[in-house]
């Protein structure tokens, strides 16, 4: 239970602050500009609705048309042309993201004013200008600052001309865009490009519209007989204050369900019109693609089409909304561009005039993105990095590593499975490239510390409870250290308690103890027995060496014996204490070692040290992998006639330079049963076909093996060698009788 309290701490730790991150202004900006794009990346291009059309000048269009390379140089008259062009072609609105401020020539003027009226479908852009006004008081002092906004309409005789007049501001976070406003508070709520062309695009269900106002008793807004630029802008400023209002002095039908009772089996620009009135002021844009992904077709194109009466339109401008202003698909310095995530790879932004079509096409199919509110987000975060600290810090790293990296791709495609289908925006960067590392570091480093708090707790109980004469029979501290540091050549046994970090968890410090102690008088007997020279223990480990001046058949034999005879002995402590599940693994080996006194202030240890007590660990953890028990390299058993053993290759130890011949000591050949000496005939000969890299005949010898002993260890663990070789050649060694561990 307090292992659960502790990891739910640091689980709810990490939720907090990866929701505390993404509500501050520099998560937000996290979120911006590394989530999103990954987001868009992911989905990829989306196909654009067809009923937005791009009309782009590009570095080409004066050239073709025989003009100046400025736009600001041509004639106003070349506009009217293009107007008069879409005009006939029928389409539903000319969008202008090009402001027409200033008069020039006067005749070319009156001309282009009269090709927009003549449409009646014209909108144009106003510019908006904002300035910082100084703040003064009374003594006419500065005493702060205001940042103040208008909009600079177009020249007067076209702005009368057309039918709507919007600003169209875009939202800059550094040299990127994110954002657009549909009604700019600033500006005196005025309705910005795209949702004047939205409303003005509907205008031929405005029956229905009207009836939807009615049944709200809002009929004070529909348009008056006065049908200009003014109006529309009144009126629909009217209606957005009338949503606006409905939180609290709603009229008695709410704005959005009258219009959806209204749009029901009738039009779907209905809904449209109501998640922009409904809605708030800024919306995130839902890219379509790279530029030129809404169908983009060149000014001159149209131009000349006008010209030229033969001439062919690849597109169909009939009952589209036609946007224009410069959108140049192949230069990178072009004007009015914007850098987003679809930019091109040769530099080539998003254009102004695409950026304001798409706008419009996300309010046209109400599919701008939806960011979750505060509570929503700090909610989701908190539960995801709860879940990642949890899973990091109760699990072994084994599991709680691979658990914790599915956790996140998990989150990560419902994330992109809600952008792609809901245009929903969950936040992806803070979870899986803030809170995820933090959840992983964390629990992994209070693992490492309980480990050690464990360690601590074992080696506590060893010192305290350990029997006298126990102690006495494995240190040898009753004689002389400085006497006994020499380099011998000894014969040493590594032996590990496999699960005894779960078994110092669960046991208080006394039961621990006594569990010990009855465990280390199991260990002592046959230590003892075959005459142990030195034995060092580290918690659940011991290390064991029978010594002699020099290389000795006898020395190697007794602690083959004391080896077998600790197996056996374990083997009962384990019938007495279920709680023990594995079996003792013990690893031996030959050679030149150290021995000695470590220590200082009065308390000394007798140490093994050297390359032989080295390996004959490796060769102890080499048990976990082929599902053995007692492990020896092979010089350690040659010249051991009376003992059978099973060789099982030679094997390329993690942080060895050699290879080393390791065998299974199984028991004294002539105590040996039938099933022994049957395992042993039928390994020797699929061992020969491995090492000789005859993968095919190897794994079915193993496999025959395998059917009579289905739990052999060493077989299953060559076996699976070879079907690993036989599927991917290029994994198996240019020895084949060589086997390259990389895990300890």
């Amino acid at each position: 239970m307090r292992r659960w309290l502790t990891g739910t701490a640091m689980g709810v730790c990490v939720g907090l602050g990866g929701a505390g991150l993404a509500l501050t202004p520099a998560g937000n900006l996290f979120e911006r500009s590394v989530g999103l794009p990954l987001l868009f990346q992911q989905r990829g291009p989306l196909e654009p609705p067809h009923e937005v059309v791009v009309v782009g000048i590009n570095g080409q269009t004066g050239t073709d048309l025989g003009l100046p390379s400025l736009p600001i140089q041509w004639p106003r008259t070349v506009h009217g042309e293009l107007i008069a062009e879409l005009t006939r072609r029928n389409a539903s609105l000319i969008v202008f993201d090009v402001h027409f401020a200033g008069a020039k020539n006067a005749e070319e003027d009156a001309a282009f004013a009269d090709a927009i009226r003549d449409s009646g479908r014209v909108v144009l852009l106003e510019k908006l200008l904002g300035r910082k006004q100084p703040l003064l008081d009374a003594a006419g002092r500065q005493r702060g600052s205001l940042w103040t906004e208008s909009v600079d309409p177009p020249l007067p005789q076209f702005a009368a001309g057309s039918i709507g007049l919007g600003p169209f501001p875009l939202p800059k976070l550094g040299a990127s865009v994110y954002e657009f406003w549909t009604f700019k508070s600033g500006a005196g709520d005025a309705p910005t490009l795209p949702a004047v062309a939205l409303q003005l695009h509907a205008e031929r269900r405005i029956a229905d519209w009207h009836n939807g106002l009615s049944a709200m008793g809002l009929a004070g807004v529909q348009p008056a007989d006065d049908a200009g630029p003014a109006a529309l802008r009144y009126r629909m400023q009217q209606i957005h204050a009338a949503a606006g209002a409905e939180s609290t002095s709603a009229p008695a039908v709410p704005l959005s369900g009258a219009l959806a009772d209204v749009a029901r089996d009738r039009d779907p620009l209905l809904p449209a019109l109501a998640a922009l009135y409904t809605g708030p002021g800024v919306r995130y844009l839902n890219f379509y693609g790279p530029p030129g992904t809404i169908t983009t077709v060149p000014y001159q194109s149209v131009v000349q089409a006008a010209r030229d009466p033969s001439a062919v339109l690849p597109q169909d401008f009939n009952d589209k909304v036609v946007f224009i202003g410069y959108s140049d698909l192949y230069d990178p310095g072009q004007p009015d561009r914007f850098y987003t995530v679809f930019t091109s790879e040769d530099g080539v932004d998003l254009s102004g005039v695409e950026i304001a079509a798409t706008s419009f096409a996300n309010l046209l199919t109400d599919s701008t993105l939806d960011y979750p509110g505060p509570p929503a987000t700090a909610i989701s975060l908190l539960l995801f990095g709860l879940a990642a600290a949890l899973l990091a810090y109760l699990l072994p790293a084994l599991w709680g590593v691979p658990l914790s990296l599915a956790l996140a791709t998990a989150y990560g495609m419902a994330a992109l499975h809600s952008f792609e289908t809901r245009h929903f925006w969950l936040p992806i960067a803070t979870p899986l490239l803030a809170q995820l590392p933090a959840a992983l570091f964390i629990g992994l480093f209070a693992q490492y510390f309980m480990e050690r708090r464990r360690s601590a707790r074992v080696s506590a109980a060893i010192g305290y409870y350990l029997p006298e004469q126990i102690a006495r029979d494995l240190a040898r501290q009753t004689l002389d250290p400085a006497a006994l540091n020499k380099v011998v050549f000894g014969t040493c046994l590594a032996t590990d308690m496999a699960g005894f970090s779960t078994i110092a968890e669960k046991l208080p410090p006394g039961e621990l103890a006594a569990f010990l102690n009855e465990y280390f008088e199991g260990l002592s007997g046959p230590l003892r027995e075959h005459g142990v020279s030195v034995t060092e223990f580290r918690a659940d480990a011991i290390m064991c060496a029978w010594t002699a001046p020099s290389p000795q058949l006898e020395v190697r034999r007794r602690a083959v014996l004391a080896a077998l005879g600790a197996a056996a002995a374990i083997t009962e402590f384990k019938r007495r204490h279920p709680v023990l599940t594995s079996p003792l693994r013990i690893g031996l080996e030959a050679g030149s070692i150290y021995v000695g006194h470590a220590g200082g202030g009065g308390h000394f240890v007798y140490s093994i040290v050297g390359d032989s007590a080295n390996t004959a660990s490796r060769i102890e953890n080499l048990n976990k992998h082929l599902g053995s028990q007692v492990l020896a390299s092979g010089e350690t058993v040659a010249g051991l006639d009376d003992i059978l053993t099973r060789p099982l290759g030679r094997f390329q130890l993690l942080g060895k330079s050699e290879p080393i011949a390791v065998v299974e000591i199984i028991a004294l050949r002539a105590q040996a049963s039938a099933d022994q000496l049957r395992r042993c005939e039928l390994f020797a000969p699929a061992l020969a076909r491995a090492e000789a890299a005859a993968w095919a005949e190897a794994q079915r010898l193993f496999d025959i093996l395998l059917v009579h002993y289905p739990d052999d260890g060493p077989a299953a663990f060559h076996r699976a060698r070879c079907a690993r070789h036989l599927q991917d050649p290029a994994t198996a060694p240019q020895d084949g009788g060589l086997v390259l561990m990389t895990e300890k």
